[in-house]
């Protein structure tokens, strides 16, 4: 076990400071940490990306400080290089329980989601493996709608399934102020005149985490506007080549990592298209590193919005839209 953790933690500070997350969606790939939340041999294997992943932590070298009144899976924080940081039990939320001889050996994956810095118990980091999006899967065979807690499944080289979770639904459970403030959606476009091409438009939403889906869809049935969501970004732009008027849709938002398709291959596809081009391309995305800013605006994106601060999509959506208008007319 400490082999395989010295192992993970060697390749992750190689990767702290290099721009290999970029290439990667740029390339529509995705590096991702495989761990197990249990060491019995049937266990399956999660993974979650390289990117949202700080460093993995022995739980024995760290004290866990129990915090009256919280959520039932957040088990307490620790105190690392200065920081407290939550600890979520991510073996219960997918029901499993570790016995105290289990927590003792397991490990702490320390995650970063948006700066919201989280860590989650899993037993042991098995290795880092990279992948294209179009090896990546939906789960539509055991994926229970909103509740599931799946969002892609891919393979591992002895053919063994492997599991991505929706850890912004986990996230969204146990710390849930860190997440969307809905009501706050509305207040940002109170002052704002409302463009027709929206009003009557349908925007385009490519995103896989039914967590974001749901924080997206209540934004825009709240503002009364038509959205149509696409579980990735296959999809959107088949949806796009069969639409007799491109030009009449207001705008799209879309994810960066997503199953089949990235969301920057999205932008260069809408973007290299003479009759999607002038569309406004919203960048909905977890992924908030200065680099992915600025490959997605190198690729045309006209805004970037962290996933956390989804609230404020609309008021983007519009100032985009009336700079494109502007750009039109001159």
């Amino acid at each position: 076990m400490i082999k395989e953790y010295k192992y993970i933690e060697v390749i992750m500070s190689l990767l702290e400071n290099v721009d290999a997350a970029t290439n990667l969606a740029k390339n529509n790939e995705v590096q991702l940490l495989v761990f197990k939340i249990d060491a019995s041999e049937g266990s399956p294997y999660y993974a979650i990306n390289v990117f949202k992943t700080r460093e993995v932590v022995e739980a024995k070298r760290h004290h866990l400080t129990l915090i009256p009144g919280t959520h039932p899976l957040l088990e307490g924080s620790i105190v690392l290089r200065e920081v407290q940081i939550p600890i979520l039990n991510l073996p219960k939320w997918l029901g499993v329980e570790l016995d105290p001889v289990k927590k003792k050996t397991s490990n702490l994956l320390i995650c970063d989601f948006n700066g919201v810095i989280i860590g989650i118990r899993i037993m042991y980091a098995y290795r880092v493996i990279k992948k294209n999006w179009s090896e990546m899967h939906a789960p539509d065979s055991y994926s229970l709608g909103d509740e599931g807690l799946v969002i892609n499944d891919t393979r591992l080289d002895d053919g063994s399934l492997c599991l991505v979770l929706d850890y912004e639904k986990l996230l969204s459970e146990v710390i849930p102020q860190a997440m969307v403030n809905v009501d706050k959606a509305l207040e940002g476009i109170k002052n704002l005149p409302m463009p027709e091409k929206l009003k009557n438009g349908t925007v385009l939403i490519a995103e896989d985490s039914k967590t974001a889906q749901r924080h997206l869809r209540n934004i825009f049935d709240r503002a009364h506007l038509s959205y149509q969501i696409f579980n990735n970004g296959k999809d959107l732009i088949e949806f796009v080549t069969r639409h007799p008027d491109p030009a009449s849709i207001p705008a799209v938002i879309t994810d960066i990592e997503m199953p089949e398709m990235s969301g920057f291959t999205v932008i260069q596809r809408l973007k290299a298209n003479p009759l999607t081009k002038a569309i406004p391309i919203i960048v909905n995305s977890s992924m908030t590193g200065e680099n992915n800013k600025r490959e997605a605006a190198g690729l045309g994106a006209d805004g970037f919005i962290d996933k956390t601060k989804s609230e404020n999509i609309l008021p983007l959506i519009i100032m985009k839209m009336e700079a494109a208008k502007q750009k039109l007319l001159s």
